[in-house]
C-alpha cells in the first residue's frame, strides 16, 4: 500500500499545482486588454485544467478511495482527523468544478470580475492544502 499511497501524493500534488496556478491565469486573463492575449489565455486555461488538474484529480480519488477501503471500516470510523480531510477534500472536489465554470465563463468572454477577484479566489486552495496536509500528519481527533 506504500506504492499506492506514494502515487496518491503524487498526483495530490499534480492537482494541487493546477488549483493553485489556474486561478492565476484567471487572474492575468482579466487583466489582459488584447484578443489576442485573451485567446492564448483559454488555451493555457483548458490545457491546465483538462490535461492537468482534472486528471490529477481523478487519480487522487481514486488511489485515496482505495487507500480508505484499504484502511478498514474499524478504524475508519473511529478518526474524525479522516472524516474532516474527507469533508475537505469534498469542498477541494466543488472549489475544482466551480473552476472549470469559471473557465467556460472565460471561453465564451462571459466573465463579470475583476483580477482582485480572482487574486482572492487563488489563495483558497492554500488554507484547504494545509488543513489536509495537518490533518493527515498530525492525526489531531
Amino acid at each position: 500500500m506504500l506504492w499506492v499511497k506514494a502515487w496518491h501524493i503524487v498526483f495530490m500534488v499534480t492537482w494541487f499545482a493546477g488549483l493553485f496556478y489556474l486561478p492565476r491565469l484567471y487572474v492575468y486573463h482579466a487583466m489582459a486588454e488584447d484578443s489576442v492575449s485573451h485567446e492564448r489565455f483559454k488555451i493555457m486555461e483548458r490545457k491546465l485544467f483538462y490535461g492537468i488538474m482534472t486528471p490529477g484529480a481523478i487519480i487522487t480519488i481514486v488511489l485515496g478511495l482505495w487507500l480508505l477501503a484499504d484502511y478498514a471500516w474499524a478504524a475508519y470510523k473511529d478518526s474524525g482527523w479522516l472524516h474532516t480531510k474527507l469533508a475537505l477534500v469534498g469542498i477541494l472536489i466543488i472549489y475544482h468544478i466551480h473552476c472549470g465554470k469559471l473557465l467556460l465563463d472565460f471561453k465564451h468572454d462571459r466573465n463579470t470580475r475583476s483580477h482582485v477577484y480572482y487574486r482572492w479566489y487563488n489563495e483558497f486552495p492554500v488554507l484547504i492544502l494545509i488543513a489536509i496536509v495537518l490533518l493527515a500528519v498530525v492525526k489531531p481527533f
